[in-house]
């Protein structure tokens, strides 16, 4: 028994005409005719009283009618949600934490702005657990703040992004030339968690020097921490990135590229993993919203 039999025969039965059948479906009436009578075969019984006009349908007809149908919707349903699927997406991303309300920020607005009826789902975390949400198939695309090298993973870089430190807007590092971080760990400092990518990097650094620092606050987030630096509660070291435009109204920013290491974020992925057409469209918005970003300056001390 196959599809298209018993959707002749649904046709013929709803219809009650094996020429409108044909029609609806686009075929030759032969062809209707043939199915349906193969139908028969394959069952052993007449599903169609031909001898009366229009033709009606006899008892296992019936039957065959009331339990085709509902199969037929069903399978119909479930090739428009395939397809809708492929179409709307959603496009499940795994992002380090710092890089959701501040870069991918911008990057969805495009996005949803020509692809205003795909979903967009945005899972946050700690490199390591977005390398783990990749991985295990858990998100589509995974974005991090600096490459990931091996053959497990794919990875494209997407752009550079530096380190600045982060102080009240009056502060008197602001007069200062950086040359060492020591001149920063002479101050509290407000931090992201331990393991956190540039938190572990500063602190290498102080420990390679030797110098003697003190974390006063930890934080999930660099925008809480700019609201606690900007209170005068302590100084902090972030990434560019999580510096808006507006946040030069109560903060000083200085770079720090000559003292720590510029990085370069990037998607990752599994290799060979098949994408929907929507996350691939959501990686040629956020590439090119990303390499034509126009770059700030990264090695000038300034203020915002």
């Amino acid at each position: 028994m196959e599809l298209k039999e018993l959707r002749s025969f649904c046709a013929a039965a709803n219809l009650k005409s094996i020429s409108r059948a044909a029609e609806q479906l686009a075929v030759g009436q032969p062809v209707v005719t043939t199915h349906i009578r193969k139908l028969e075969k394959e069952i052993g019984t007449t599903l169609f009283d031909r001898v009366r006009r229009p033709i009606q349908l006899t008892l296992p007809g019936r039957a065959l009618l009331e339990t085709a149908t509902p199969l037929l919707q069903g399978l119909d349903q479930l090739l428009a949600t395939t397809l809708n699927a492929q179409a709307l997406g959603p496009v499940t991303l795994g992002c380090v934490t710092d890089i959701v309300p501040h870069t991918l920020l911008r990057v969805v607005k495009v996005f949803l702005s020509s692809h205003p009826h795909v979903s967009v789902r945005i899972k946050s975390g700690s490199r390591t657990e977005i390398l783990k949400m990749v991985n295990q198939g858990e998100v589509d695309l995974g974005i991090i703040q600096y490459a990931e090298r091996g053959e497990q993973f794919n990875y494209e870089p997407l752009f550079l992004y530096e380190r600045v430190l982060i102080t009240p807007r009056d502060h008197p590092l602001l007069k200062e030339e950086l040359n060492s971080l020591d001149q920063i760990a002479a101050w509290p400092l407000i931090l992201m968690a331990s393991g956190t990518s540039t938190r572990s990097i500063l602190e290498a650094q102080l420990k390679r020097t030797g110098a003697s620092y003190e974390v006063i606050i930890e934080l999930d987030s660099m925008d809480m921490i700019k609201r606690y630096v900007s209170l005068g509660m302590g100084v902090s070291v972030g990434p560019r990135f999580a510096i808006e435009p507006e946040d030069e109204q109560l903060l000083g920013v200085v770079s720090l590229a000559n003292l720590l290491p510029v990085d370069q974020a990037g998607i990752v992925s599994l290799p060979g993993k098949a994408l929907s057409d929507p996350a691939q469209e959501f990686m040629a918005v956020m590439r090119q919203s990303l390499q034509q970003a126009p770059t700030k300056n990264r090695t000038s001390q300034s203020l915002f």
